[in-house]
């Protein structure tokens, strides 16, 4: 491995955050064609069923490609799915060599594709920037080996860490910039989950909004409603979008109530409850994962973040603190979360801080990456 392989593997990188959101179940994969140390070719995975990053890429270089290093994020796929195995568009356009970021996480086919271009006479590196390949294909691996979607939770609270003012009260918290992070975090995610208090105190959208010039899509909107309170003019089922609006309830939710969303456009998803009475959160993702979600953005409020952190299925965190205090009238960041000792605490890892202007966005990951 060269400098040189790490520069052109992070400009595969770059090409690969093209398709972050829109390439689900498949991962977001980037790819450059080099020849004499100039890319000739790039390319990234638009969408699930489409050519995939190699193969735009090969196309993009043409007759350039032939004798000339392919940087691809992942491992080169060796086997027929719904498109045709790249190592063989690698093979027929001649390339001289392959440097990969990451092995295919896929328990089936890890490490086929470079093997197999081994065993064809390329030369194959394997492991450039390994970690920061792994970083932006997280849903994936997670989906690919568990079978369960990515869980990112998200919130905008006080310093006191509080989300709201009063409690069945709403009102934004942070600031401009934070609520731009968010939009970006949805733009780049299947699902956006939020619990049905805060759909009937809020009425959001749970739409995604960006300047014009940056590219955007909106994620799958998920209710969590046991009883089926959600009316059918609330604004995320009634509103315009190309995307669609899920209801999860219990077994014993009202027909009549599901009728009416159903004529609405939601789909209604039935599910059992857990122990507490509560939607059971881990057959939600296992529904969600055999429908091809493989990350979801869960917003809130109180009670939903609780019950994820209960049932430990938080993967990542972003927290955007405003500078400010709310009180003891405010609503807590959790509800119905409690740790039976100091061992058993849910320590952030590989912790990030940035300033969005007055407000503090923390970030980190549940688990070790």
């Amino acid at each position: 491995m060269t400098r040189r392989d790490v520069d052109f593997m992070r400009l595969a990188l770059d090409e690969a955050g093209k398709g972050q959101g829109r390439t689900s179940p498949n991962p977001c994969v980037g790819a450059l064609v080099v020849r004499d140390g100039i890319v000739v070719g790039r390319g990234y995975h638009h969408r699930a069923g489409g050519p995939h990053a190699e193969v735009n890429a090969i196309a993009d270089a043409g007759g350039s490609a032939a004798g000339a290093t392919l940087y691809v994020t992942l491992e080169p796929c060796n086997h027929f799915g719904r498109t045709p195995p790249c190592t063989r568009a690698i093979l027929d356009a001649g390339i001289a060599r392959v440097v990969v970021g990451m092995a295919d996480p896929n328990p089936r086919v890890e490490g086929g594709g470079s093997a197999y271009l081994r065993s064809c006479g390329l030369e194959v590196e394997t492991g450039v920037l390994e970690e920061e390949c792994r970083k932006i294909n997280l849903p994936f691996h997670k989906h690919v080996t568990t079978g369960l979607p990515w869980v990112v939770m998200k919130a905008g609270m006080s310093l006191d860490g509080k989300i709201s003012y009063l409690p069945g009260r709403g009102g934004r918290i942070t600031g401009e910039q934070s609520r731009l992070c968010t939009h970006r975090l949805r733009n780049t995610l299947d699902a956006v989950c939020i619990g049905v208090g805060t759909a009937l105190i809020d009425d959001p959208s749970l739409t995604t909004r960006l300047p014009e010039e940056e590219a955007q899509r909106d994620p799958l909107r998920i209710v969590i409603d046991t009883h089926l309170r959600l009316q059918p003019e609330a604004r995320m089922v009634s509103q315009h979008s190309s995307a669609p609006t899920w209801v999860f309830c219990g077994p014993d939710a009202p027909g009549a109530a599901e009728e009416r969303l159903a004529r609405a456009g939601a789909a209604v998803h039935r599910l059992p409850l857990d122990n507490d009475g509560r939607i059971d959160l881990h057959r939600m993702l296992v529904h969600l994962g055999q429908a091809g979600i493989t990350s979801i953005l869960v917003e809130g409020g109180a009670a939903v973040h609780g019950s994820f952190l209960r049932a430990r299925l938080v993967d990542e965190v972003y927290l955007f603190i405003a500078p400010f205090f709310i009180g003891g009238q405010g609503t807590s960041l959790v509800e119905g979360f409690t740790l039976p000792g100091r061992d058993d605490r849910e320590l952030l890892r590989h912790i990030q801080t940035r300033r969005l202007n007055d407000d503090i966005l923390i970030h980190g990951y549940c688990r070790p990456l």
